[in-house]
Parts: C-alpha cells; sequence; structure tokens
C-alpha cells in the first residue's frame, strides 16, 4: 500500500495572516462562532453566485425542480 502525499499550492499571505492572528489558544466556543462566520460568508457568496447564473442563463423553478429530479 502506497501513501499519497497531497500538493497544496503555497499559502497565500492572507491565509499566512489568519495563521498568525489566531496562533493563540481558543476555547471552542469561539472556534465554534468563528467556523459558523466561515460558512455563513461562503453560503451567502454562493448564494449571489447561483442567483447570478440563474438570472443569466434564465432558469425557471421548472428548470431547476426538473435538474433536481432527473435521474438518468
Amino acid at each position: 500500500m502506497s501513501v499519497t502525499l497531497n500538493q497544496h499550492a503555497p499559502l497565500n499571505p492572507l491565509q499566512i495572516s489568519l495563521l498568525r492572528l489566531f496562533n493563540r489558544p481558543m476555547p471552542e466556543n469561539e472556534i465554534l462562532e468563528l467556523k459558523r462566520l466561515l460558512v455563513n460568508h461562503f453560503s451567502e457568496s454562493l448564494d449571489l453566485e447561483l442567483k447570478k447564473v440563474v438570472e443569466e442563463k434564465g432558469y425557471t423553478q421548472e428548470d431547476i425542480d426538473r435538474l433536481l429530479n432527473d435521474n438518468d
């Protein structure tokens, strides 16, 4: 059995800054609060992008329902 190492891009300046900012002991509730904040941020960004694509493509609710329920 061989082990494959994941190849990651180097950290960008923002990532390094965040690592330095959070390089301290943190209570679990603070960690969860930060995770929720990030999830909400990315969820809102995804929602805006989805709305943009739906509008650009002219998708209707029927189109979306068909895509979600298509078993092919």
